[in-house]
Parts: C-alpha cells; structure tokens; sequence
C-alpha cells in the first residue's frame, strides 16, 4: 500500500507516553507482552492482506497499538476485543480520534460470540471467496491454543464468525507453537495442532518476531500466523470426532500409532478393536503419529466412526476418566478367529465406503 493510501491519524500521544501517563504494565498473570516497534506492527497488518474497505476485528488490542496500523490502512469498520479494563483510556482515546468507526466491547474472547458482529452485506458463501472481514490479534500466549481450537469448531460448524463464511484470521502464537500448526508430517514439529489446523485450514507461517521487541520481553520468540479457512475440510466429520481421535493417537507421538488408536477403547477389547481399526483403515501399526498425513488421519477416523456405530458407547469412552474398563457396558471380548471379530474388517470397510 503506498503512503498515500494511508490514512493519517489525528495527533496522538505514542504508545509508549499513554503507557507511562496511565501507568500501564503487562501483566504476567494475563501473559501481557506490548509490541513497541511500528515497523513490525505493520507488517503483522500486512501478512493478512488488505484490509482497506473491510471489518477488521481486533482481539487483545491491549493499549492500541495494532489498532492504529489497522486504522491507517483504511477498513470500513473495527471492532475491538479487550478483557483488561485498564486499557480503557487509551482505547477510548484512539476511538475518539478515528476516521473509521471503532468499536470498542470489553470481554474475554474465550467465551465471546462473534454471530452477529458483522454487517450482512459482507457475507459471502462457503464455496465463494473470503468475505470482507478478518480477524487480527496479538494473543496472550496462555489463550492461543485453546483459542484456535475452539475456533477451528467454530469453522467445522460455520459458526461465529465464521456464519459469514471463511474468515481469514492473522495472529501471533510462540514461534515453537506456529511452527507445530504448519509442521509438515515426519518432522519433530509434527503434532495434534499440526493436524487439526492443516484440516480445516491453509495455514501460512508469514514472519517471526524477536522477544526483544516486546515489552516485558518474553522468553521465547513469536510467530504471526495466517489461517484461511478450507471450502472443504480434508476430514469431512464431527469436529469432536476428530479431535478425540488425533488427541488419542497424539498421547503416544513417539509410540506406535497403535498404542494411542488402543486408548479409544475400553481394556477387554483395546488390542483387538484397534488392529482391527487399522486394519481396516490401511494404516500400519507400527507407524508413529507424526509420519501420518490428514488423509491417514481421516480414514482412522472413519474406521473409528464405523466401530462406534456397531457400538454407540465406545463413543463416549474416556480411558483418562474411566475407573474401571471391566464395567464398560456391553463390552464383551472375542477370542474367536478373525473372521468373527466383533465388528468385522469387511463390515468396517463398507461402513467407511458408506460414510465416504
């Protein structure tokens, strides 16, 4: 964008003189870091593309200083997502001032729902092209994870934000976990994170930002990351199908895949539920969990989905909360030969041709 496609905020105290004048400090209960340096600011702006004539949605804007990068580049709206209140001056302050309109909401993002925040002209459909909106934050490093996967249900189930359709998101993770969501398979990188993002959306590294730049300086690095939602998902299934299923197989990532495919099950039936599962997803058992693809993940999961209608209750089975495997209802161990398992391969694999 050139210089003269930006706009030019009213005279402002910088973000450095409001923090000194409101005595702002990070808090390390929070996971606050303040990012000082404009140059990179602009550039997180820049890596989720142009956001002129768009509603930008800010999370964690903290004293603002994003949010005047966001401003300068010329959106038709921002709204701002803020838990701590001792912004409020600055925040205000900056709202006053702006050319756009700013909105300001004080809450916290994880329990926030973003269905009906957005104008309804900018809504576009699945299979379309992205909608006018984008989601940009600097997030607290003790929200990130949990953030993004609670977002990723949101994208499975085209909720929140994403009711309007794929909402580009471009936000800041430690750099060690924006490498593990675009990790490619048979790197020490590769883990549930990997998989879950990769799913439901293009994920792109963009840039890495030293812990020097931020004040208070934190210990590691960061990572800006920019997720564009998939019009379809690699695994077409329930979210939470998904997620149990890459969660188990990922609680062993150094072990055979089939020690964390054996957690799926009750006791009496774990070693033989799960050969027969991967047997019938044509997945080696001796392969280990980050020398999987998605692919290779979808058809565990829909062997795992075929099992469980034969026998719903094997969906609820939790072996962390589970006290006693033996009092699993109708559980009940085959010793026969193969060709009498209790959910045959052959049954397994029409049921996985049928959900296909």
């Amino acid at each position: 964008m050139s210089v003269s496609q930006i706009i030019r905020l009213p005279p402002l105290p910088s973000i450095r003189d409001l923090i000194k004048l409101y005595k702002l400090r990070a808090m390390k209960e929070l996971s606050q870091n303040f990012l000082m340096e404009p140059r990179l600011i602009s550039r997180i702006v820049r890596s989720a593309g142009s956001v002129k004539d768009c509603e930008v949605c800010e999370v964690g804007p903290g004293p603002g200083n994003i949010t005047r990068s966001i401003i300068q580049n010329m959106p038709s709206r921002v709204l701002i997502i803020e838990k701590d209140k001792r912004f409020t001056p600055s925040l205000e302050l900056l709202a006053e001032s702006s050319p756009v309109p700013l909105e300001l909401i004080f809450g916290d993002v994880m329990n926030f729902n973003l269905e009906q925040m957005f104008n309804e002209d900018n809504k576009m459909e699945w299979e379309d092209k992205c909608p006018q909106i984008h989601l940009i934050g600097n997030l607290p490093f003790n929200v990130s994870t949990p953030l993004i996967i609670r977002w990723l249900k949101a994208i499975s189930e085209r909720k929140s934000a994403w009711r309007y359709g794929r909402v580009r998101m471009t936000l800041t993770f430690q750099k060690e976990v924006a490498e593990r969501m675009v990790a490619p398979i048979m790197t020490k990188e590769r883990s549930r994170l990997s998989v879950m993002c990769q799913n439901w959306c293009k994920v792109e590294h963009k840039f890495n930002i030293p812990g020097r730049a931020f004040i208070p300086k934190p210990n590691v690095d960061v990572g800006v990351v920019r997720l564009t939602p998939l019009k379809k998902p690699i695994i077409n299934l329930p979210f939470d199908i998904i997620e149990k299923v890459i969660r188990s197989v990922f609680s062993y990532r150094q072990k055979h895949c089939i020690r964390g495919v054996e957690t799926l099950f009750p006791k009496p039936v774990r070693e033989q539920l799960a050969s027969e599962l991967l047997t019938a997803a044509a997945i080696e058992p001796s392969t280990r969990p980050f020398q999987l693809t998605v692919s290779e993940f979808g058809r565990i999961c829909e062997a795992y989905m075929s099992i469980c209608k034969e026998k719903p209750d094997y969906m609820k089975y939790n072996y962390r909360e589970q006290k006693s495997d033996e009092n699993w209802p109708d559980v009940k161990i085959n010793n026969s030969d193969s060709s009498e398992n209790i959910i045959s391969i052959n049954e397994m694999r029409t049921c996985i041709k049928y959900l296909k």
